[in-house]
């Protein structure tokens, strides 16, 4: 029997389509209407660590999913706390499992977005 070797073209274009879409989406600190939802002088949620975790320059190991599913679980902004701990929960079953692409750029807009409108910025 022949076995099947991952060719890794669908890893290297879901990056490419998410560096699209953080591109697109990432550029703004602000809300809808233009409001920003940073308050200035206050403590920093810690949905914005694991946005830094996630979203930033480097690609977290497997075994750092869980302290950053926790830090957005406890963030104060629902949008946020859905949006972190969805995705992180669909990276963790991406490692055994075969998903359609346009669920994964779904689910990294959607937290991107969240993290950008509560003042995230890469």
């Amino acid at each position: 029997m022949n076995r099947r070797k991952p060719h890794g073209l669908t890893r290297l274009t879901a990056v490419c389509v998410l560096a699209m879409i953080t591109l697109a989406t990432a550029c703004g600190t602000t809300g809808a209407g233009g409001v920003s939802t940073v308050q200035p002088g206050g403590a920093a949620d810690t949905g914005m660590a694991g946005c830094t975790a996630l979203l930033g320059a480097r690609q977290p190991a497997a075994t750092e999913y869980p302290m950053i599913r926790s830090e957005f679980a406890s963030s104060h902004w629902a949008d946020l706390r859905t949006a972190g701990v969805s995705y992180v929960e669909l990276a963790v079953a991406l490692r055994t499992a075969r998903a359609d692409a346009y669920e994964t750029v779904w689910f990294y807009q959607r937290l991107s977005a969240a993290c950008t409108r509560h003042g995230w910025h890469g």
